[in-house]
């Protein structure tokens, strides 16, 4: 299972009970109702400024290329000073400054520069920002930006706790490092514990064995396959025990396949 995938004690999971999240300075944990936590850690000012910088670029160059387009290919002059110009420069401007909020909310918390930067926008409870906050969280650039190169935005990031800019603290939002194998780990776990009653240790082993069988030479993936089982069912007859050694490679997938989706009371834990 992914490094950043936990499952906690009981005790721990009480406790969490009372709150959906806990945060840090440096890392963000959501915490399920599964028991399987997910933690992020938290997006540092360099992390932003590289995504800022290639969203920078994208942006500008998606500008140019507009006013390229109007000159050559509908014969508009670019000077200020002729009508024609509100046809090139307004739609390039409109193209720069709502490149951020537009394709925030359409990419759900995303932009191309924060993806390259592995980076994402998710709300201070864990969840995928509203289009309210990342609106705010657009509209405070006007302040994060001042006096020049989002000075204040970068200073914010290296004074705050959570190194979030201000428009981070207006929307609740915060800028986190992106693990979409993690989010897609604790999504099948949950998945998977609705269906199953095997307790989680076990749910999450046998799951990565059978996520890993065809990677697993053959002979290793049987005998992993064999002890597992015979784990999940110390109770049954010593006849059906030893009968574990007479199944086939497909039999055994097939068995171990037939936990994760039983609604019956597991025999013992793993």
């Amino acid at each position: 299972m992914d490094a950043i995938l936990e499952t906690p004690s009981r005790n721990a999971r009480r406790n969490n009970a009372a709150s959906p999240f806990t945060m840090t300075d440096d890392q963000l944990t959501v915490h399920s109702v599964t028991g399987v936590d997910l933690t992020l850690s938290i997006a540092g000012p360099g992390t932003r400024s590289y995504a800022f910088v290639i969203d920078w670029h994208i942006r500008l160059l998606i500008a140019c290329a507009w006013l390229l387009a109007a000159y050559y290919l509908f014969n508009v002059p670019l000077q200020l000073k002729t009508a024609g110009a509100l046809w090139s420069v307004l739609p390039a401007s409109i193209i720069y400054f709502l490149y951020h909020p537009v394709l925030e909310i359409a990419m759900h918390g995303r932009t191309p520069g924060k993806r390259m930067a592995g980076v994402r926008i998710l709300s201070r409870d864990g969840g995928p920002p509203s289009v309210t906050a990342l609106l705010i969280r657009n509209i405070f650039r006007l302040i994060d930006s001042l006096p020049a190169t989002y000075m204040i935005g970068l200073v914010t990031c290296f004074m705050t706790a959570n190194r979030v800019r201000i428009g981070d603290m207006a929307a609740g939002t915060l800028l986190v490092l992106d693990n979409t194998a993690a989010e897609e780990s604790l999504a099948r776990i949950e998945a998977l514990a609705a269906g199953s009653q095997l307790p989680l240790d076990a749910l999450e082993l046998v799951d990565q064995v059978l996520q890993r069988w065809e990677s697993l030479e053959t002979g290793s993936r049987a005998q992993i396959a064999r002890a597992l089982l015979g784990r999940l069912e110390a109770s049954a007859e010593p006849q059906a025990l030893a009968a574990l050694t007479a199944l086939s490679d497909s039999d055994l997938r097939a068995k171990l396949q037939a936990h994760l989706s039983s609604r019956e009371p597991a025999a013992s834990h793993v």
